[in-house]
Parts: C-alpha cells; sequence; structure tokens
C-alpha cells in the first residue's frame, strides 16, 4: 500500500503562490495516477487536478486552470501542485490521492477512483 505524505501548505496573501508536494513511499508510484482533492470549510471535499503514472497527461478543475500546474518527479517519488495566484476561495485543506492504473494515460477526477490518501496540509489565503 502506498503511503502518502502532504506538505506545503501555509498562510499567505490573495496574488501569492504555495508549493505543495506529496512524497510516495513505495515503487508503485511510478505506476500509479495520482491527485490532489481539497475540501474547504464545511463543504464536501472536491477535485482539484490529476496527473496520468507517466506524467504526460493532466487535468484541472476549470476555476484553478492556469493558475496550478500538477507534476510528478519519478526520481523523487513526489507529485507536487504548484499554487499561483492564490484566491481567498482556494482556502482549503489540501489532499494528495493516489491509485494503481492500468494504463500509464490515464487520469481520474471522482475521489472513489483512488485508492490511498494523504492527511492532508492546510492552505489558507488571506485576502
Amino acid at each position: 500500500q502506498v503511503q502518502l505524505v502532504e506538505s506545503g501548505g501555509g498562510l499567505v496573501q490573495t496574488g501569492e503562490s504555495l508549493r505543495l508536494s506529496c512524497a510516495a513511499s513505495v515503487r508503485t508510484f511510478t505506476n500509479a495516477a495520482m491527485a490532489w482533492f481539497r475540501r474547504a470549510p464545511e463543504k464536501e471535499r472536491e477535485f482539484v487536478a490529476a496527473i496520468s503514472a507517466n506524467g504526460a497527461v493532466a487535468y484541472y478543475r476549470d476555476s484553478v486552470k492556469g493558475r496550478f500546474t500538477i507534476s510528478r518527479d519519478k526520481a523523487k517519488s513526489a507529485m507536487f501542485l504548484e499554487m499561483n495566484s492564490l484566491r481567498p476561495e482556494d482556502t482549503a485543506v489540501y489532499f494528495c490521492a493516489a491509485t494503481p492504473s492500468s494504463s500509464a494515460t490515464w487520469y481520474y477526477t471522482r475521489e472513489n477512483d483512488y485508492r490511498d490518501w494523504g492527511q492532508g496540509t492546510q492552505v489558507t489565503v488571506s485576502s
């Protein structure tokens, strides 16, 4: 089972940037489709961005397109989320998710598609 640990969250002002990291602990990272989800206060967890196992395909929710970039580093067994032009509505706990994928180029956007989850990292954007 893949263990996932997020880091990089914090308190920033509107318009600033943060880079989240997700470290995976096992060799199967290279065969796992991965994603970021977030849960804002008093809201359900929602999809943010996904990346295929080979890193070639990425997909974003509309509200973060052009501001967030998802990536992964095979050598480090890590996934990242570069967040620019942050807004107060981006305030949430951000979760890393991973699941074994039979295709190197598939990505998934539903919570139920993912087997493994991290504990989350808090991102707070002040206005």
